[in-house]
């Protein structure tokens, strides 16, 4: 069966430049977007610190991190699906963390292995530091999500997508990958899709631009996607989810099955 996990954009926690709602709305906001995604048949829900631009490079506040927790632990408690966490830019050390506090399935990296130029600056992957503490924490249970070549990044120097997969998989330990276009709501293309499920027997997941008009570009030979602004009431990111296009891109999903 095709995974489809949906995207829980927090509102902008306190503290983020762009907060205007208490830490109690932000959580009342996701909590309502998370029983959405499970009404329209969602099988996951990943919880992403997305309004709070703009990033950190790496490590998040303590702040973040204790809100992140609340607002985890408050859709654990509404929804019985899988949950999972995503600390925006890439403070994996912080999601692992979390996720472990809230019983989450699994985190989302944005750069795992490898150097990325961003509108961050450089990021540079950290897969030693979080499968290390995985591994202190007990916690392998908590599968790792590897974006390859992310979204709103260049790599630094000549890096094929084929070999990206190889070193989050082969040496970053990455237990899936994520593939994605260019930018948020971009769809990836087909023959990055099939490139990195050629490139690894991991799970590869379509991370971006997935609609229940093109799923068929990507589903199979993708093993699921993540979706987020497409699933917004009228397509639009800032409004809440919208369950009916849930529904849509679940059947969309499953008549490829």
């Amino acid at each position: 069966m095709t995974t489809l996990i949906g995207v829980v954009h927090v509102p902008a926690l306190p503290g983020a430049p762009r907060n205007v709602l208490s830490l109690d709305d932000c959580i009342r906001h996701a909590v309502a977007d998370a029983e959405a995604l499970r009404d329209g048949g969602a099988d996951a829900v990943i919880v992403e610190n997305f309004h709070d631009y703009p990033f950190r490079r790496d490590a998040v506040e303590a702040h973040v991190v204790a809100a992140l927790t609340a607002v985890c632990l408050a859709i654990r408690a509404s929804v019985a699906c899988e949950l999972g966490v995503n600390v925006l830019r890439n403070d994996a050390l912080s999601a692992l963390g979390i996720a472990m506090a809230c019983g989450a399935a699994f985190i989302r990296v944005n750069v795992h292995t490898g150097a990325m130029l961003t509108d961050q600056g450089i990021i540079t992957g950290r897969a030693d530091e979080t499968m290390r503490l995985r591994r202190a924490l007990g916690a392998d249970h908590v599968r790792v999500l590897a974006d390859v070549l992310v979204k709103h990044a260049v790599p630094l120097g000549a890096l094929r997508l084929a070999d990206a997969v190889r070193d989050a998989t082969d040496r970053g330990l990455a237990d899936a990958i994520i593939v994605t276009g260019g930018a948020t709501g971009m769809p990836a293309t087909r023959e990055d899709v099939e490139t990195a499920c050629g490139a690894t027997t991991a799970p590869v997941y379509v991370g971006s631009g997935v609609t229940a008009g093109n799923v068929d570009a990507f589903v199979p030979p993708a093993t699921g996607v993540i979706a987020g602004s497409w699933l917004k009431r009228d397509g639009l990111i800032g409004n809440p989810v919208d369950a009916t296009r849930v529904r849509r891109l679940r059947q969309a999903i499953d008549r490829l099955a």
